[in-house]
């Protein structure tokens, strides 16, 4: 088992060194991204599954500021892309950990590290992750791009800080009143 700080390679030069010497072994290459805020039961499942399908599992982590862009929200993320990374580095199934950072403005992913690693596999969760044109770019990358559904009906970090919320504030609300 990898020591959780050596999983996290924020250098994609690096990250493919290390991905070619285990694609040399014969293993195969599964990668996925996601913002990975508030890690749940959906998330672990998700990465659970996505590992079963290869050998090594490679997680990119949204920056900060990417999910900024695409979640359209300066509420978001609520744990720093530090943290969120770390937290994936203790799980077993997770071989490595990158950052995700260059999504533009308009929240459009250049896919810098499938172009760098090129796995045989990459995951998405839904079809409504990546528009058309973007999961056909996706491909030409890697080897499959394969398509994992939501792996909690009733879980989602927005779900989550929306009930948080709430809760917090009937709370606050009902204490004024006394």
């Amino acid at each position: 088992m990898i020591e959780p700080s050596k999983k996290i390679i924020v250098n994609y030069r690096e990250l493919s060194k290390i991905i070619n010497a285990h694609r040399t072994l014969g293993q195969k290459i599964v990668c996925t991204i996601g913002s990975w805020d508030i890690l749940h039961i959906g998330h672990l499942r998700y990465l659970y599954k996505a590992k079963k399908l290869g050998n090594i599992l490679v997680v990119g982590v949204d920056s900060d500021k990417a999910i900024k862009f695409y979640k359209k929200s300066p509420l978001r993320p609520v744990i720093p892309q530090e943290e969120r990374m770390e937290m994936l580095s203790y799980q077993a199934f997770v071989d490595y950990i990158t950052l995700i950072n260059d999504v533009d403005k308009k929240g459009w992913w250049h896919m810098k590290l499938i172009k760098k690693i090129k796995p045989d596999i990459f995951i998405a969760t839904t079809k409504e992750s990546y528009p058309d044109t973007q999961r056909k770019q996706i491909a030409k990358f890697c080897g499959y791009l394969k398509i994992l559904p939501r792996q909690a009906k009733e879980t989602s970090t927005t779900a989550i800080i929306e009930r948080t919320f709430k809760k917090r504030l009937e709370y606050i609300l009902n204490q004024t009143k006394i």
